[in-house]
């Protein structure tokens, strides 16, 4: 009998199972993924060390069951031993780079394998939003020569095929990376400090496994924040995670949020045939330009959408068929309610007093750019952290995490972060607003550029947005860009980039950019700077 670490599927059993039987001598092998074992008959003269290799090669753990290497994280020879908590994009990035400057990685994990973004977030939203989409222009595009139709929406045919891209890139991106890589051992199991050097892995099992390693990672991500609303508790209220899986449409959805998520499957519910109401306590994604809340919600509202902001939800009443909320603005209700007021970092249960690790006031671990913690020897990456919730500022924390952990010099710089919302139109921003800028003490000079002069969104019989350029007012550095429209996420990485090279107005309106393209929108708002774009040809430069 075999203790086998490192499956995650049963695609992985019949993998290792197959190495076994490929063994000269073996004559059977039962490999379980769920209990982690492999039963294997073979002759007397099979070496034991053999069967592990074949494991081993595999990209799995494995050892004679009844052996133990309990205390202490896999290594070979002296390598430096890594543990790192949870399976997202910051902690697969940290393993990777890891394994290659020569350390043995142990990550631990609790749940589904490849963390928020692949399974309850960026890749299962962008497929409803689009799905969403494609309904919308069916009944609402802006061409006489194209009949129009309300779209036939099979919620369980759609949910069915987003779930199996979910499995497909899961596979991929994170699953088939333990496959080949026998550098890094997966332990599953819900994880505790005891100290700052050992980490207690709860398993399902019900025994506890002591590991020791000279580095640990923390990557456990966020999950739903719920707020205490009287009534709330013990309702069967959606989170983004079953709004994105449901196989109904429910006819009257209440959203309660007004930030990314919320915004993002309000429209989409709404897209798919659901009357929406969103209620929140502010403006829409307060944080930004005022401007872009604003626009965004002329949009929705103009989309059918009921939005209600500076309102707030006092109690929620659930009959056993519909929601009913008190608000601030009257009772409203609904069949379905999803909330979606924000994230919490996944800390509670990881006693990270023991270790010394100092969070913030909302549990977040804070770290400095090289990602370590307060406590030696102990660093954290991604969404649990006080930097930018972003799934690529997370790898790329990752990484540097890695580098650092394994003796090298790594520095994440969060100066320039792009950032969309994926509604229509898209928000899109980089850099700093005029109001940020101004906090800082710098003097600010600004543009906006309505999308009726954008000769691409005239061509596309969509106006709706604007691009607006932030300047310091002295120097005509290019300080930030706040963008709404239709392509938003494609236009911002240019002005990114801008940004980062420390590039002036009059340098950004003196490139070539293709005409007919989203992106020139930046070109012409630099140009009004200096000069009135309406009075120009097409294309002038």
């Amino acid at each position: 009998m075999l203790s086998v670490t490192g499956m995650t599927c049963d695609h992985c059993a019949a993998s290792v199972k197959q190495a076994l039987l490929s063994v000269a001598g073996v004559t059977r092998a039962d490999v379980s993924y769920a209990a982690g074992t492999a039963q294997v008959e073979a002759a007397s003269d099979v070496p034991a060390s053999a069967l592990l290799d074949a494991v081993r090669a595999k990209g799995c753990g494995a050892e004679v069951a009844g052996d133990s290497n309990d205390g202490i994280a896999p290594k070979t020879g002296d390598k430096l031993s890594v543990a790192i908590i949870g399976t997202g994009s910051a902690a697969f990035a940290a393993a990777i780079r890891a394994v290659e400057e020569g350390a043995a990685v142990t990550v631990i994990e609790a749940g589904v394998v490849g963390g928020t973004c692949v399974n309850v977030g960026c890749v299962p939203s962008k497929i409803l939003i689009r799905a969403a989409h494609v309904a919308h222009m069916q009944a609402h595009h802006p061409f006489p020569g194209l009949a129009k139709h309300e779209p036939v929406v099979d919620r369980k045919a759609l949910v069915a095929q987003q779930q199996a891209r979910v499995e497909e890139l899961r596979h991929a991106k994170y699953e088939s990376i333990l496959e080949i890589n026998p550098g890094i051992n997966l332990l599953r199991g819900f994880v505790r400090f005891e100290d700052a050097k050992t980490l207690v892995v709860h398993q399902a099992d019900g025994s506890e496994k002591r590991i020791v390693a000279d580095r640990v990672l923390i990557a456990t991500g966020r999950s739903p924040q719920i707020p205490d609303v009287p009534g709330l508790a013990g309702t069967p209220f959606w989170t983004s995670t079953e709004a994105l899986v449901a196989e109904e449409t429910p006819e009257h959805l209440l959203v309660y949020g007004g930030s990314v998520v919320a915004l993002e499957l309000a429209q989409a519910y709404l897209r798919l045939g659901s009357r929406v109401t969103l209620v929140t306590r502010g403006k829409l994604l307060s944080k930004e330009d005022p401007a872009i809340g604003d626009a965004l919600k002329a949009a929705l509202i103009e989309e059918g959408m009921r939005v209600l902001t500076d309102t707030a939800v006092t109690a929620v009443h659930f009959d056993g068929s519909a929601f009913e909320l008190d608000t601030s603005a009257g009772r409203v209700s609904g069949d379905k309610l999803l909330v979606a007021t924000g994230r919490k970092p996944n800390t509670a249960g990881l006693d990270l007093g023991r270790a010394g690790i100092e969070t913030d006031e909302t549990g977040a671990i804070i770290v400095d750019d090289r990602l370590r913690t307060s406590a030696p020897s102990i660093f954290a990456a991604g969404d649990c952290t006080n930097a930018p919730q972003f799934v690529y500022v997370a790898a790329a924390a990752g990484t540097r995490a890695a580098i650092n952990m394994t003796g090298g010099d790594a520095v994440l710089d969060i100066s320039v972060v792009p950032a969309v919302v994926f509604t229509d139109p898209q928000v899109a921003t980089v850099g700093l607003s005029e109001a940020q800028a101004n906090k800082h003490g710098i003097a600010t000079d600004s543009r906006t550029l309505t999308l009726d002069n954008v000769p691409r969104a005239l061509a596309n019989f969509d106006t709706r947005g604007f691009i607006k350029l932030v300047a310091d007012k002295n120097t005509g550095r290019l300080l930030g860009a706040q963008v709404l429209a239709g392509e938003g996420g494609e236009i911002i990485q240019t002005a990114a980039l801008a940004v980062w090279n420390r590039m002036t107005v009059t340098d950004l309106a003196g490139q070539l950019f293709p005409y007919l393209t989203m992106v020139e929108g930046l070109k012409l708002c630099a140009q009004t700077f200096t000069r009135d774009v309406k009075q120009l040809s097409c294309c002038a430069g």
